[in-house]
């Protein structure tokens, strides 16, 4: 029985959405729920780019999105598409010929505003270019540039603003017959994002790229991007999502996982459940949870593990976790094993030991999974 059988109150319920693919990966229809960024090298430096998007794809990017601003970076792009492992979006703004070269060189996504690539024969042909080459689009709004007609009519950005921008957008590509689209609805404020999204999710069927832009550094932009993506998620909004922040992609695709990772919507590497320490407990929690990152930063099995000061709440965590350590007295504490007690251990050894126990335990799990992998497999072959 699963958790959220006996936990009802965990359950997110997703909106339901079409589905459409961004290269090989699924978005909408009930696919997991992917997670971008964006790199910030000059695409021209094609190793550079592929250096980030590299890295972003090993620290769990589904996609990676790559600005092309003159024609110059979409005959990059075509490099940088062949070597990446994961699906490019290439970023397009006004010139509708860098969309069409950004599709022939393989992107697997388009992030366009199609009401400022011109006219809607230019429209006309950034589809054709999306449908020959088997490329979607995402549909950009954004509060910081809605049409000059949607600002004169409502005044300032607003939630109905850019609700009307996404559907005037959405008309251009139903009304040529393509329905490879997702749309985004972003701002930088959290109460304008959200209230668009809420307003948008409503009315189309579409995929949703939740963002919310321009949301700072790492810290204020985690925290804003939390609780933003966080409630709309929690609602079950949002079908991919990308935390921008003043800071190396690869914390943008960290930050992302963590939000997930506590909505219970994706899970992967080590879940780590520590306690703040105080005056009780029996090692340096900070120190140890630190290095702990660190030394398990690899592993990329969905796992738990918790490290608690003390015996207060340590041996309750620890009962919910695949590995647990608990602070004790006299220099140790206690190891705890898929929630039960196992055995004492050294606090000046517990780190290397912990490394260990977890490292043993993902390979344990991934060895079920590959002999589950391996049934399913002839089970198959032997029913044809």
């Amino acid at each position: 029985m699963s958790l959220n059988a006996v936990r009802p109150w965990r359950t997110i319920e997703r909106r339901p959405s079409r589905r459409i693919m961004v290269g090989n990966v699924p978005v909408g229809g009930g696919a997991p729920i992917s997670v971008q960024t964006m790199t910030n090298t000059l695409t021209t430096d094609i190793a550079g780019t592929v250096a980030q998007v590299m890295a972003a794809a090993e620290a769990g990017a589904d996609i990676v999105r790559v600005s092309t601003p003159d024609e110059e970076s979409t005959f990059a792009l075509r490099e940088i598409v062949r070597q990446s492992p994961v699906p490019i979006v290439a970023d397009i703004h006004f010139h509708y010929r860098r969309a069409i070269e950004a599709a022939e060189a393989g992107a697997g996504c388009l992030r366009i505003n199609p009401g400022n690539i011109g006219s809607a024969e230019r429209v006309r042909e950034v589809v054709k270019a999306a449908r020959d080459h088997g490329c979607s689009i995402r549909i950009g709004v954004n509060a910081g540039s809605l049409e000059r007609h949607l600002l004169e009519q409502y005044g300032e950005p607003c939630p109905e603003a850019m609700v009307q921008s996404g559907l005037d957008h959405i008309k251009l590509l139903q009304d040529l017959d393509f329905h490879e689209f997702k749309i985004s609805a972003k701002a930088s404020d959290v109460f304008l994002a959200a209230a668009a999204y809420q307003q948008i999710a409503e009315v189309t069927d579409a995929p949703i790229h939740l963002g919310i832009t321009e949301a700072g550094g790492l810290m204020t932009g985690t925290v804003k991007s939390a609780v933003g993506l966080g409630s709309l998620l929690w609602m079950g909004i949002g079908d991919t999502i990308r935390v921008s922040l003043s800071a190396d992609p690869v914390e943008e695709v960290k930050v992302g996982f963590e939000i997930l990772k506590s909505l219970g919507l994706r899970h992967r590497g080590v879940n780590i459940i520590s306690c703040p320490s105080c005056a009780r407990q029996g090692f340096d929690v900070i120190k140890t949870v630190e290095a702990l990152e660190q030394r398990l930063s690899h592993i990329k099995t969905p796992m738990s593990l918790s490290i608690i000061g003390c015996v207060v709440n340590g041996p309750g965590e620890a009962l919910m976790t695949d590995v647990g350590f608990t602070g004790g007295g006299a220099g140790h504490g206690m190891v705890y094993l898929a929630g039960k007690q196992s055995h004492r251990m050294d606090n000046d050894r517990m780190i290397e030991h912990i490394v260990e126990q977890v490292e043993a335990k993902a390979a344990e799990i991934e060895a079920v999974r590959a002999a589950e992998a391996a049934l399913a497999a002839d089970t198959v072959q032997a029913a044809e």
